[in-house]
């Protein structure tokens, strides 16, 4: 049993918590609580740490299980009161290409810039419920790994398709080639979201919280949409944004 936060692993758990390059490095991360280390696959798990007095179910995995004291396992906990268990997983794969070559007409989320790791965590969960084919990520949007996003995703993080990608342009464009109708979600001088086709393949584009779409960006989309709105709300949080037209998406597919 770990019984002092000077412990090596200890110290890399608190690391993979808190420094989003320290997870690159190891391409490992944390998730912690009952529910959502269930909802892991069990090859991406590395290793669990159980608190002495957790008594709770322990997923079925080769992984090793290592006890720590309660008081140290309270100073790895990232929640107030801490459920007795988490584990170091195994970050998964997957490449814009891989995303964009989907078969279906499920639609494709490019994110750009988004920075607040729950509205990401969030937009994931969602995707995953309107049976999104993935999420393409701008590399300067929020980490995915984010303790924050993690718990945020309950579960469908393992589930989601999604992908960091160096030139969002770039990935546009080769989703343009692939017959992919690209929309980019905006507040003014925009169509109806409603109006349009999603029966085809398409692809919705979200920017960041305040900046929303850059032009540089904007000027790729075959179309811009926009949520018409009541009253003096200019705009909506990005993680509603993304929900209400994937579920407009959902509906017209039927």
């Amino acid at each position: 049993m770990i019984s002092s936060t000077d412990n090596a692993k200890i110290k890399d758990i608190i690391k993979l918590k808190t420094k989003k390059r320290f997870r690159d490095e190891a391409s490992l991360f944390v998730s912690e609580g009952e529910v959502l280390v269930s909802e892991i696959p069990p090859e991406l798990i590395k290793e669990i740490y159980i608190s002495e007095d957790y008594r709770g179910k322990i997923p079925e995995t080769e992984a090793e299980v290592i006890k720590v004291a309660p008081g140290v396992f309270g100073k790895i906990s990232d929640t107030v009161t801490p459920q007795g268990i988490m584990a170091v997983v195994k970050k998964k794969t997957c490449t814009p290409e891989e995303i964009l070559a989907t078969e279906t007409n499920a639609p494709v989320i490019f994110l750009e810039r988004l920075q607040d790791p729950g509205n990401l965590g969030t937009i994931v969960r969602m995707a995953e419920a309107a049976g999104v084919a993935g999420i393409i990520m701008s590399s300067d949007t929020a980490d995915i790994y984010n303790p924050k996003t993690v718990r945020s995703t309950m579960g469908s993080l393992y589930r989601m398709p999604f992908s960091y990608c160096g030139d969002m342009s770039f990935e546009i464009k080769n989703a343009k080639e692939a017959g992919i109708v690209v929309y980019a979600s905006t507040p003014a001088d925009a169509k109806d979201f409603y109006e349009c086709d999603y029966t085809k393949k398409s692809a919705f584009i979200i920017g960041n919280e305040s900046a929303g779409v850059s032009e540089d960006i904007m000027v790729l989309a075959d179309e811009r949409i926009k949520i018409p709105m009541e009253g003096q709300v200019e705009s909506l949080n990005a993680a509603m944004a993304a929900t209400i037209v994937c579920f407009e998406a959902k509906r017209q597919r039927g």
